[in-house]
């Protein structure tokens, strides 16, 4: 297996790293209750997800 022969610079480096950095979780507003909820999911808050309910939610 073949090893570099020289060493890898420092920028060259963080060049190659700049795309390695972790983005936030992106959220949206759920349409019935309006807390933050991730996209394409059921909302834990309320349960709807699409305009109807799919999942029973405890009153607390």
């Amino acid at each position: 297996m073949p090893n570099p022969k020289r060493r890898h610079s420092k920028t060259r480096t963080a060049k190659r790293r700049t795309h390695d950095a972790l983005r936030p979780a992106t959220t949206g507003l759920c349409p019935q209750c309006h807390e933050p909820k991730a996209p394409h999911r059921v909302c834990p808050h309320c349960g709807y997800y699409r305009e109807r309910q799919v999942r029973p939610v405890d009153e607390e």
